[in-house]
């Protein structure tokens, strides 16, 4: 379901627009979208905000997601795996800062 749900998205959103903000060097409209269907949290515990899935939907997500775009895809997994999983696991706002500056 998730699969379906992301290669739909990125067929319907994506797909159709993502060339010209390519060109313009501008972040494409989905990427809020993004955030709203829970993608950007995707393996953030719930009790967190996140979607509370493991690595495998990650992985089927971005899969999806790099079939039309490879930067909203690197975005959606950086952002799951840097400050927003850091956080997660309670590591203090400064550590994270020092850890993703060095």
């Amino acid at each position: 379901m998730l699969q379906a749900s992301v290669r739909e998205f990125a067929e319907r959103e994506v797909k159709p627009i993502i060339r010209e903000y390519d060109k313009a060097h501008k972040f494409a409209p989905p990427l809020k979208k993004m955030g709203e269907l829970g993608l950007l949290g995707i393996c953030i515990p719930e009790k967190y905000g996140g979607a509370g899935m493991d690595y495998l939907a990650l992985a089927l997500a971005c899969e999806e997601l790099e079939r039309i775009d490879s930067s909203l895809r690197v975005v959606m997994s950086v952002h799951a795996v840097s400050y927003t999983h850091l956080r997660a696991h309670e590591t203090s706002l400064h550590l994270v800062c020092r850890l993703l500056l060095e």
